[in-house]
């Protein structure tokens, strides 16, 4: 019998007390296993997040807070609260707003909700449990990937001393742009297309970095709907944008399009992490950022058109409906689709003009399955963890020197040269032996 419409790959049934029984008795009688087999995610997660309640506390009581962009953020939002809808106008401290309207919206609530923004303790409890739900929706991804040993997700919690700062030591907005790009992954990997295309377009209304996973949230839609389809998708995209930025729009249209949507913005050579190693004069030319975007298109066709495409049609064929498509191409995995969101938006980081210390956030929990989402033996699991740990220094050294810049970079074009050649075979899970069976294919509900 087919699953309900909307099912996706969720779970039949409840777990009772007796299956958490079971489930704990299997796991002390596999304790070997537990930290090796993807199966115990689950139960490693739990474990984890837990851990980080006590470590999220500890951090916010004994370190001291350190003041950014969040009095900006305040002042960016007591415009509009004074009544101001001209984005020419709204500014904090660090300069103009230069976030989209939905940015607005949320940090307008921590206003009301913080006393005007000077209660900094009850910011930091909302940004530590924004962290927590962060912690859960990516779990819950990596949990149907069945890819990543649970050990790995260690050095993704507790170890990462940047990821705290950033959360709860910083209270920047990036975060938030990012826990609801995992919510919108979480709808698509459940079928629900309509809905994770509009809580995507709710985070890109927070920060524009989640335009990185874009391309590769346009071949997902192509792949499963043909073009007809996706317009309507979207139009959903679209449409949610203008209503956010309705009260701006109205007031000055071209000076709120112009600053939330600035493609062409200047970044400060003091701040960059993955360019020290660069002459300022260089990093600052037009012709090195020109470069830079035409390496990301080139790298994001390659992609589509030898990884992500795996039907011998051609890609052109993905713009017709599927049930004329002369080769109908297999339903969705959800590797497919978390390989081709996550391998999008980190060849858009490693193409990215620049990367601030905050930036870590936009594809720090991607970085697992990144890593492991191609077949791996022993030195290469070891090999692995060394890059994460790499990765995590270069992005704890401050300020950048040239050798942690370049140092970042050799990590990233190791990785991409890993996602590259491993996955010339079709994406299959993969794991220590006695490891689950292929996640089931996602069926069509919209």
């Amino acid at each position: 019998m087919a699953p309900a419409p909307g099912s996706g790959l969720r779970r039949k049934g409840a777990a009772g007390p007796g299956s958490l029984r079971q489930g704990l008795r299997r796991a002390w009688q596999d304790k070997h296993r537990v930290l090796l087999a993807p199966e115990y995610t689950g139960l490693v997660a739990a474990c984890l997040c837990l851990a980080e309640v006590g470590v999220t506390h500890w951090v916010i009581r004994r370190v001291p807070y350190t003041e950014i962009d969040w009095k900006a953020y305040m002042d960016e939002v007591e415009g509009v609260v004074n009544g101001t809808f001209d984005y020419t106008q709204l500014k904090g401290g660090t300069g103009p707003l230069v976030y989209p309207a939905g940015f607005v919206y949320i940090f307008l609530g921590l206003y009301y909700l913080t006393s005007h923004g000077t209660n900094i303790r009850l910011a930091q409890y909302f940004f530590a449990a924004l962290y927590l739900v962060t912690l859960l929706l990516v779990f819950r991804i990596y949990s149907q990937t069945k890819k990543v040993p649970p050990y790995v997700f260690f050095f993704m919690c507790c170890a990462s001393y940047r990821i705290h700062s950033i959360y709860i030591l910083r209270l920047f907005n990036d975060p938030v742009a990012m826990a609801l790009l995992f919510l919108a992954v979480n709808f698509l990997l459940e079928e629900h297309w309509s809905w994770g295309c509009c809580v995507f377009s709710l985070a890109v209304s927070v920060k524009m970095n989640v335009l990185l996973f874009a391309p590769g949230l346009l071949f997902l839609l192509l792949w499963r709907f043909g073009l007809l389809g996706t317009i309507p998708k979207l139009s959903l995209c679209a449409l949610l944008q203008v209503v956010l930025g309705l009260p701006f729009l109205l007031e000055n249209p071209v000076g709120y399009v112009t600053r939330s949507f600035d493609l062409g913005r200047q970044f400060l050579f003091q701040w960059t992490v993955n360019w020290r190693f660069l002459p300022e004069e260089v990093f600052q030319h037009r012709a090195f950022h020109l470069a830079l975007l035409a390496a990301h298109l080139g790298a994001l066709g390659l992609f589509a058109l030898h990884r992500w495409h795996r039907s011998e049609g051609n890609l052109l064929s993905l713009l017709k409906d599927p049930a004329q498509r002369e080769n109908p191409l297999q339903a969705l995995t959800v590797n497919q689709v978390v390989f081709v969101l996550f391998s999008s938006n980190f060849i858009g980081v490693c193409c990215s003009r620049s990367l601030h210390y905050q930036f870590y956030v936009w594809y720090f929990h991607t970085l697992p399955y990144l890593l492991w989402c191609t077949p791996a033996g022993k030195l290469r699991q070891l090999f692995r963890v060394l890059l994460l740990g790499l990765i995590e220094l270069c992005w704890n050294t401050y300020p950048s020197t040239v050798c942690s810049s370049a140092c970042l970079h050799v990590c990233h074009g190791l990785i991409m040269l890993q996602l590259w050649y491993g996955t010339a075979a079709p994406l299959e899970p993969q794991g220590p032996p006695a490891a689950p069976k292929t996640s089931p294919a996602l069926k069509k509900t919209e």
